[in-house]
């Protein structure tokens, strides 16, 4: 058919002979916006890897626009139109946001110069038309995970694909930003472009999508036009069966203050700010995306500089000055900004697990037997997919990475847990489970403090 753009025929994919995707075919037509959901683990992301040249197939054939293309490269998807904004950011810290989006297909002049004003003025068009205030110049460093999503969308972009990939896209943005790309998603689809969305916000794929595809531990389930499905059936075909209690039951605190802050300020994000939290308590903080949530939870525990405040652990005033101190004073914290600051992509899920608490298996010589227990226990109690405790966190779904940097959260032995976005890019059995396991964490007496845009 002359408007099928991309089409793949039994692409399968297997990591160390653990079959991840079996025997997927699908056609992508042009001017369509075809929504993947599935589970963490169910080869959403292996797929559209493949597609994008990231990972060689094991077996199976990719055709673009009717001709077979027999070794996809990340080089050999950007000549053909291909551009994938990515879950995790691939973003350059040290650079602006206009070398960013322009890395590697500078403007030049004459074609020698860098045309800088030209990528400037783009770069402010692209930015303006996402209707973001991100500077141009900026630092990426210097920007919220927010601003840093609004780069990677305006990254995709700036080159009219004919084929754009979205994995999650919309986890740590606003309401209104979502609208605003939602916007940009079909205005790019009335000019011919084909969109591959993935998300587990079911809402918006019914929303946004012309037909919905469900994987379920790496088998094609199901497509279907959107129309066709409601939230709850295609929770159903994600995960197998009915989900019939999302939430667990509330538990009532004790009255023991564990933890109070008084009038803490942090230049530029937050201004006197007091709060209790008691023994076996889930305290919300609820905001918009910027409104000063994440900065309050990291000038808590050391990583932001505060003007003002003090903080007190069971009555007793307390100087945290750096993430050390505040495993010292039993917090944890599980970070928003997963691969920026919450895990090591590099390291093993062993690794992972024991890397703030490594002190307990030897100070000079790491007793690996008892390592490897306790990274066994953790991923039996989260239900942790991984082919061995060896594997690097890279070939993990995003879902497994932040079980693992629970885990890891977990192992100092908290008295106090600071959560977050826990949720963030993870399905709705994922999600179900990570509420399951802070309830456990409160009824042993542990108090979780819950930053979350999801309501």
């Amino acid at each position: 058919m002359d408007d099928v753009l991309l089409k793949t025929v039994g692409i399968s994919k297997e990591f160390s002979g653990v079959r991840v995707l079996n025997r997927i075919s699908v056609e992508i037509r042009k001017g369509s916006i075809l929504g993947i959901i599935g589970e963490n683990g169910a080869g959403k992301s292996t797929f559209i890897k493949i597609l994008s040249g990231t990972y060689a197939p094991t077996e199976g054939q990719l055709h673009f626009e009717g001709r077979e293309i027999r070794h996809m490269t990340a080089e050999a998807a950007e000549r053909l139109g291909i551009s994938t904004i990515p879950q995790e950011f691939n973003l350059i810290h040290d650079l602006n946001v206009r070398e960013n989006i322009f890395l590697g297909r500078e403007l030049r002049k004459g074609g020698v110069f860098l045309d800088k004003a030209a990528m400037r003025r783009k770069t402010k068009e692209l930015l303006d038309e996402l209707r973001t205030t991100v500077d141009p110049e900026e630092k990426i460093q210097n920007l919220s995970v927010a601003g840093k999503q609004m780069v990677e969308i305006a990254k995709a972009v700036v080159n009219r694909s004919k084929l754009l990939i979205m994995d999650e896209p919309t986890t740590v943005l606003t309401q209104k930003e979502v609208d605003v790309l939602f916007a940009l998603m079909r205005r790019l689809k009335e000019k011919g472009t084909a969109i591959v969305y993935i998300s587990h916000k079911l809402k918006e794929v019914k929303q946004i999508c012309d037909e919905i595809m469900v994987l379920r531990d790496g088998e094609f389930i199901s497509r279907d036009p959107a129309a066709a499905l409601d939230e709850p059936e295609m929770a159903r075909r994600m995960v197998g069966r009915e989900m019939s209690q999302m939430f667990p039951n509330k538990l009532a605190p004790k009255s023991d203050v564990v933890l109070a802050v008084h009038a803490l300020s942090v230049p530029g994000s937050v201004h006197d700010v007091s709060f209790e939290l008691r023994q076996g308590e889930i305290l919300g903080f609820a905001g918009l995306v910027g409104a000063g949530r994440t900065e309050l939870a990291e000038a808590i525990i050391g990583i932001r500089r505060k003007t003002a405040g003090d903080i007190s652990i069971s009555g007793r005033s307390v100087q945290i000055r750096s993430p050390r101190d505040a495993v010292r004073h039993r917090i944890a914290y599980l970070s928003e900004d997963r691969q920026g600051s919450g895990i090591l992509t590099g390291f093993s899920v062993t690794n992972n697990v024991t890397l703030v608490s490594l002190e307990k298996y030897g100070r000079v010589i790491t007793n690996r037997r008892r390592e490897t227990e306790r990274a066994d226990h953790y991923a039996k109690v989260f239900n942790i997919k991984t082919a061995s405790l060896k594997t690097r966190l890279e070939f993990l779904s995003g879902g497994n990475q932040q079980k693992v940097a629970l885990g890891k959260g977990l192992d100092p032995d908290p008295s106090i847990f600071i959560f977050d976005e826990p949720t963030r890019g993870i399905d709705v059995n994922a999600k179900s489970e990570i509420y399951a396991f802070v309830h456990k964490l409160v009824q042993t007496g542990i108090s979780c403090i819950l930053i979350s845009s999801d309501l």
